[in-house]
Formats: C-alpha cells, structure tokens, sequence
C-alpha cells in the first residue's frame, strides 16, 4: 500500500477520550518489547511515529495513529513483563478489552509474537478471547532477521502447535529488512478499513 499520510491523532485511556466519528481501526496487540511500535513504524515508512523503547512497558496508552486520511493504526499497551506496579498492569488490561469488546470501528486485530519464543499464557489467552468475541486478527511473528530460515521454521512449528493454527495463517516479520510488509497490508486490506 503506497502511504501518502500517517500522523499521530490522541492517546486516550477510555472511550470518551477516543478519537470521535472514527476511521476504520487496525489494533496491534502483543506482549511488551514484542515489536509492536517498530511494526507501525515499519508498514508506514516513518521512524518515529510509533514511539520505541528498549523498556517493556513504555506504551500505557492506547495510541491513534490516522493513515492516508482512511483508516486508523491503535497502537496497544503490552502485557506480560514491565516494570509497573500490578495495579497499573491490571487497569491496561481493563483499558485493553474494553477497547477491544466495544469498539465498532475496528476491523483487525493485529497480535504480536516474537518468533524467537513460545506463546505465553496471555497470548493464548488474547487469542482465545478474540475468537470468542468473533473478532478478525491475524498473527505477526516478528524479529524474523533475529533467526535463520531453519531456526524460523522450528519455531513456526512449535508456536503453531501451541495456537492450534495453520502455519499459512502466520506471517514473519522484520523491521529491518521489511520481510512480511506486503502480506501485512495484504490481511490488512482483505478486512474492509479503506
């Protein structure tokens, strides 16, 4: 997809605060440090649109992001490790599903795993929530530039096993050297956010 557009709209924490008369919504979902920010970054050509952070846990908002004047990037908070107190984990956590359950303008949920590792119970847990709510969501296994070609398989069969998903459905990603971008926006553009 060529963009000709991506800039930050608001960060909000409930739905009085999200962006009003709202585009199209393609939400990234995934643990904290998985690669999350570094994906938006990647499929729009900027940056430092999405902020990135070495530390788990920087994103405790949920971030809108307006792309081409058509649809909109909501960046997520992270679960799982991040150096916050376990009443803050739980508030994103609320902030999270009820964005996820109750916004009408979202189309995708974009989840998140690190090919490097084993999906964690919060993974399989978002998962299985998403199928439960019927929600559309495709699966990113990103820091593919981080194994080889063999190792990536290895991986990709384990975590299929542990999803109980078909290989097909997954799609490797790197940031650095874009591999995975062209079937991103191809999931993408096969749920209705243009």
């Amino acid at each position: 997809m060529k963009i000709t557009s991506a800039i930050f709209i608001k960060s909000a924490t409930q739905p009085a605060h999200y962006p009003e008369d709202p585009y199209p919504e393609v939400a990234f979902a995934g643990k904290s440090n998985v690669g999350k920010s570094s994906l938006i970054n990647a499929l729009v050509h900027r940056k430092k649109l999405a902020l990135t952070s070495s530390t788990p846990g920087r994103t405790r908002l949920l971030n809108f992001f307006l792309i081409n004047n058509r649809f909109s990037f909501v960046d997520l908070p992270g679960y799982g490790f991040a150096r916050v107190s376990l009443e803050e984990k739980k508030r994103w956590g609320l902030m999270v599903e009820r964005y996820l359950k109750e916004r009408r303008a979202l189309r995708l949920v974009v989840l998140i795993l690190d090919i490097r590792r084993d999906p964690s119970d919060d993974d399989l847990s978002l998962m299985e929530w998403l199928r439960i709510y019927n929600k559309n969501f495709i699966v990113v296994l990103t820091k593919a530039d981080k194994v080889s070609k063999s190792r990536a398989k290895v991986h990709m069969d384990s975590i299929k096993k542990n999803l109980g998903m078909p290989v097909e459905r997954m799609i490797l990603f790197s940031a650095r050297t874009g591999e995975g971008k062209t079937e991103i926006w191809n999931a993408i553009s096969e749920n209705p956010v243009s």
